[in-house]
């Protein structure tokens, strides 16, 4: 007994030590100590049997020699085999870009005083102004039939009024002329043009994303500047980017478009160029562009830019105008929303070498390029068409709901529709709360993890959200005309599904592909390190990392094992957390922990192929993913004063996020190939079984409810969209006619009441008998006859002569 208590009590200090992560010198002496303690109680454990193997095993752990030779080296070769090498093209991808605070939660321990300091973007007054007065002046400019049906694109006074007002230069410096906008401000202003229209905001978008400002800016050489920057932030020059084409859509590094370096003739002389050969398509803005960003693999056969020895250079991005000869825009695609997009072709163009973004010296150096400016494609310009979207449904589909009868109730009280309605209110909080962390997060550099979760998670929550609401809206949504207030919202979801890579490939290998090789603190150094040419060096440097590694990997699966028992109680939340998001703060804890652990988990026994087990990797990024959007819900929550409603819609958006990630996490265990490693997996993630519920059925009831009501949080969303009043206005319809019913109270529940009891052929006679009655007064007449027929008008639906 007392041998079995001297284990336990070993036991017990190694995995304080290790949970702790005390340096491997100073645990193993203090294990050495405690035993030899325990020796003088537990005399067999100072006997041979026992001492030896402990004295082997501290000095294989500490001993750098003993170590790289029974441990490092043979897990080295091991791993070597089993990982993939990595391409020029995944090495610079990998490398692109940076990292924020979804590497403290791929850590298994999130810094919550970090967290604590984090604060929400603000707009600074300029950028008010603008949102003001030159956004809302556009929105007024825009009707969203008229440009999909009759123009089949922007009024002129709209193209123009973009150019004048600086639309196209809002990430350009001040000093090109551009309003050097904030991310958080871009964002701002794209949803509030695409709360109006989303073929304006595309048009806006895409020059303020990928394309030729953002590398000029970033990469440029100063003449490209001077030369382009001007232009384009005055809308004299308008930029597309060609990346795509027919062979090579979201796998750009298989590109089949070539530059090929040699010499030829530019303005009368002969210059060092590049001989383009290109096929691109589904280029938005193409079709009216004057300036043409390019990506290509670039050959330099003869040696000319230096390197003799150098004949394959890579992915090369270049600035071409659009009237250059050999250049062929070609005819429109159609997307399904009238924004320009169409191909582009060229045969044997030549351009100076200086037509390089960059020069010469960023020979070679695309894609980093391309990945370190998706950035703002990724996390500012998709991800806010997706929160515009989500914000209008929650305030048009709920005022109809409230309008709309069915069995004499309001469609919105019907338990049915609030599971649906219930899911847009929290998905438009969960949309805002998340653009409003990515946007934070972008101040920072461009954290390439983190702008694709946003991508993938704001485009499918929007798509979810959309199609709730056709659901709701019914025959209403269906049928198109001047009155559909959600079929545009509906036909643009396939372009931001697709856009900027398939979400299937974004969730499947880009989410947890980059974020382990980003976010993890040794795994790509590892890679690197097993790539090394020199063997011996690449041995001792990946012997540091691996201790390093190990000790991060036993220290996550007790600390999960520790919070598993305990559920997450205990654990560590921020100083400012209050009584509603502490607990939820320790079960993050505790999912993130699990995170950390099953992913070194997957990665040390499945290695290179966990790349190819893509329905596992993608419940990996699940979890990560909703754990990033759990922080900015509690995040944005805490940014408000407490009401009632704050609570309700954060209650149901964070237990979504977290039920979703729990639920990949068990589905991630449930279909682990080994058996006995998924076991471990559930018994040291859930031992109690799961720590979040779906919503419960009071909460989507509240929450329903709610959505009916002008209530603090719509009110507080109306402020990043543009709510028109006017009541001939498709969205205006619905939201004066809302309006007209919250001013009228009570008293139209009264009539409700009291209308089958009345006497009278229609509605007027029936009010007549109920003023009679004293049920209602003289003066209410009118304005329930007002509000009887703007309810009637706002039910129906558009019918045309011929189509």
């Amino acid at each position: 007994m007392s041998l079995l208590l001297a284990l336990i009590a070993i036991w017990a200090l190694i995995a304080i030590l290790v949970l702790r992560q005390v340096a491997l010198a100073a645990a193993s002496t203090l294990v050495v100590i405690f035993w030899v303690v325990l020796g003088a109680i537990v005399p067999c454990l100072l006997s041979p049997w026992a001492l030896v193997p402990l004295i082997v095993v501290i000095a294989v752990l500490n001993v750098g020699g003993l170590r790289r030779a029974f441990l490092t080296k043979p897990v080295f070769n091991i791993l070597k085999k089993t990982m993939p090498s990595m391409s020029v093209t995944e090495r610079e991808a990998l490398e692109a870009g940076t990292t924020w605070w979804e590497k403290q939660l791929f850590s298994g321990k999130p810094d919550w005083n970090e967290f604590a300091q984090i604060g929400l973007p603000q707009l600074s007054a300029e950028e008010q102004s603008f949102l003001d007065n030159e956004v809302s002046q556009l929105c007024e400019m825009l009707n969203e039939w008229d440009i999909y049906n009759s123009r089949k694109d922007l009024p002129p006074e709209a193209w123009q009024f973009l150019k004048d007002k600086g639309f196209f230069g809002l990430i350009i410096p001040k000093e090109f002329g551009g309003r050097e906008f904030s991310h958080y401000a871009q964002s701002r202003v794209m949803s509030k043009i695409a709360s109006r229209s989303g073929t304006a905001a595309v048009t806006a978008m895409v020059p303020n994303s990928l394309g030729p400002g953002e590398l000029l800016m970033n990469y440029g050489t100063e003449e490209q500047k001077n030369r382009w920057l001007p232009g384009l932030a005055k809308g004299t020059e308008i930029p597309c980017f060609g990346l795509t084409g027919p062979e090579a859509g979201s796998d750009a590094g298989s590109i089949p478009d070539t530059g090929i370096v040699c010499k030829g003739m530019h303005e009368g002389q002969e210059v060092v160029g590049l001989r383009l050969t290109f096929s691109k398509r589904w280029i938005t803005l193409a079709p009216v562009a004057t300036v043409v960003g390019l990506a290509f693999k670039l050959y330099d056969p003869e040696g000319l830019l230096g390197d003799a020895g150098k004949k394959e250079y890579g992915i090369t991005c270049a600035l071409i105008p659009a009237n250059h000869p050999g250049m062929e825009i070609g005819k429109r695609h159609n997307p399904g929303s009238p924004f320009m997009n169409g191909p582009i072709f060229g045969t044997d163009v030549f351009i100076p070498i200086d037509w390089i973004i960059g020069g010469a010296a960023m020979a070679g150096k695309g894609w980093r390029m391309l990945i370190e400016c998706l950035g703002a494609g990724r996390g500012v310009s998709l991800p806010s068409l997706s929160t515009a979207s989500g914000e209008m449904n929650y305030r048009l589909v709920g005022a109809y709901a409230r309008i709309r009868r069915q069995f004499n109730t309001e469609i919105g009280k019907f338990e049915g529709v609030q599971e649906a309605t219930a899911d847009i209110a929290g998905t438009a909080y969960t949309l805002e709360a998340f653009r409003q962390l990515v946007t934070k997060g972008l101040e920072t550099g461009s954290p390439s993890v983190m702008t694709a979760m946003a991508k993938y998670h704001a485009t499918e929550l929007m798509r979810k959200s959309v199609e709730h609401s056709m659901d709701i809206v019914g025959g209403r949504a269906i049928q198109q005309g001047p009155r559909n207030f959600l079929v545009y919202s509906y036909h643009s979801v396939p372009v931001a599904i697709t856009v900027e890579g398939a979400n299937i490939l974004t969730r499947s290998l880009m989410i947890f592909g980059q974020g382990a090789m980003r976010c993890h603190p040794y795994l790509f150094n590892e890679m690197q390190a097993m790539q090394d040419e020199d063997q011996e060096r690449g041995i001792k440097t990946f012997d540091k990392l691996f201790t390093a590694h190990l000790g991060h990997v036993l220290s996550n699966i007790v600390r999960t094992k520790l919070l598993g028992l305990t559920r997450g109680h205990f654990s560590s939340v921020p100083a400012n957390a209050d009584d509603f998001s502490a607990r939820w703060y320790q079960r993050i804890n505790l999912l993130s922990a699990s995170f950390a652990s099953i992913s070194d988990i997957a990665l040390a026994v499945l290695g290179g192929n966990l790349k190819r087990r893509e329905l596992l990797s993608a419940r990996l990024g699940d979890i990560h993913s909703n754990l990033f959007i759990a922080c900015a819900i509690l995040k944005y929550h805490s940014a408000h004063p407490r009401t009632h409603a704050e609570d309700v819609h954060a209650e149901y958006a964070i237990t979504t996020a977290l039920n979703k990630a729990q639920q990949a996490l068990i589905e991630f265990s449930d279909n682990f190939p080994v058996g006995w490693v998924a076991k471990l997996v559930r018994y040291l993630t859930l031992p109690w079984g799961k720590i979040v519920l779906k919503p419960t059925d009071d909460l989507t009831r509240e929450l329903g409810d709610l959505m009916l009501e002008e209530n603090p949080v719509r009110q507080s969303l109306a402020q990043y969209v543009y709510v028109s009043h006017e009541a001939e206005d498709a969205a205006g319809r619905v939201e004066s006619t809302y309006q007209m019913l919250l001013a009228l109270g009570p008293l139209w529940t009264t009539w409700l009441k009291n209308q089958n009891k009345l006497s009278g052929a229609n509605m007027a006679e029936k009010l007549q008998d109920a003023v009679s009655k004293n049920i209602i007064q003289p003066q209410d007449v009118n304005r329930l006859l007002e509000y009887d027929a703007r309810r009637f008008d706002c039910v129906l639906t558009d019918a045309f002569d011929k189509l």
